[in-house]
């Protein structure tokens, strides 16, 4: 994650979003809503990283950003590379890291994701990191890595996260998305719900949903 894109913060940073793109998608993709976003949080930095190009299995093997192989779909589950995603929450760590080191404080840290990238962040957020963070955004998304884990860490679980879904997603299901949730919620997770009469993608009423929350949050 070498290459993320920085919007950086219009007052001296003192929290961080780190927002993970979808499938086919890239680091640009969340700019413009980073940017719609920084006058509610001024001092707020988004760093938006990029996927690598490599081949996806039910994409008839063709190479475009992914942050790991989906070999194959079935009705409510995906048999994804566990490896490639492991990679993945590895690289975003070490982002999350970094801007620990140089003075976020966990607590005022967010991971966001779109689909994929979502996954990404709901691992990497619950089963890999090990302290309470600002706050996860889980958007259109689903959490592959959730049903062999019977419980959370009490820090883990202090982890504020809102979850949004499109009632009329064709690619990631409704019903995938409200699992997520409800496996959190049954983690004693604080969670936030909103769904929207739309596909899979961002509605400007969304947009205006992560404002508030976000905002909330960092008070």
């Amino acid at each position: 994650m070498k290459n993320a894109l920085i919007v950086e913060s219009l007052q001296p940073a003192d929290a961080c979003v780190i927002w993970l793109h979808g499938l086919g998608a890239g680091r640009s993709d969340f700019e413009p809503v980073a940017r719609m976003l920084q006058p509610q949080v001024p001092s707020t930095r988004f760093i938006l990283p990029q996927a690598p190009t490599q081949a996806v299995t039910i994409n008839g093997g063709m190479a475009m950003p992914s942050w790991y192989d989906i070999l194959s779909i079935s009705p409510g589950k995906r048999a994804i590379n566990s490896e490639q995603l492991e990679t993945s929450t590895q690289q975003l760590i070490t982002l999350m890291e970094q801007q620990r080191d140089s003075g976020i404080s966990p607590t005022r840290l967010f991971l966001a994701g779109f689909s994929q990238g979502g996954a990404v962040v709901l691992h990497a957020a619950f089963l890999r990191w090990n302290e309470a963070l600002g706050g996860v955004m889980a958007l259109s998304t689903y959490a592959p890595t959730f049903e062999n884990v019977s419980a959370l860490s009490p820090l883990q679980a202090r982890t504020p996260t809102l979850c949004m879904h499109g009632r009329h997603d064709p690619v990631v299901p409704f019903f995938m998305g409200q699992a997520a949730q409800q496996q959190l919620e049954s983690w004693g997770v604080p969670v936030t719900w909103h769904d929207y009469p739309m596909q899979h993608e961002v509605c400007q009423q969304q947009i205006a949903d992560i404002g508030t929350w976000l905002s909330k949050q960092l008070q």
